[in-house]
């Protein structure tokens, strides 16, 4: 059953891992990593607040990546879940 010899000729088709698995940077998201990235260097660069830039930005990437690892599309689900409306909200 495995080897789908049950199936038509052609049915089963191979597809390489990669195309079903999200892109991650760091065990994060890649979107999330480029803002937080970004965010980082703005303090860091920008504003001259190194530790201030250096601390959000390990904080922030740890974070993404205890939630990637809990459910890798957690950044398109956390989207969805801002513009969902509160239909059933007291």
């Amino acid at each position: 059953m495995k080897d789908g010899s049950h199936l038509p000729i052609g049915y089963v088709v191979p597809l390489h891992r990669a195309l079903t698995e999200p892109i991650l940077l760091g065990g994060a998201p890649r979107m999330a990593a480029i803002i937080n990235g970004t965010i980082a260097a703005a303090l860091g660069l920008g504003m001259q607040m190194w530790v201030v830039g250096i601390v959000y930005w390990v904080t922030t990437h740890a974070l993404c990546v205890w939630a990637a690892k809990r459910d890798p599309n957690f950044v398109d689900v956390l989207i969805r879940h801002v513009r969902h409306k509160g239909f059933l909200s007291c």
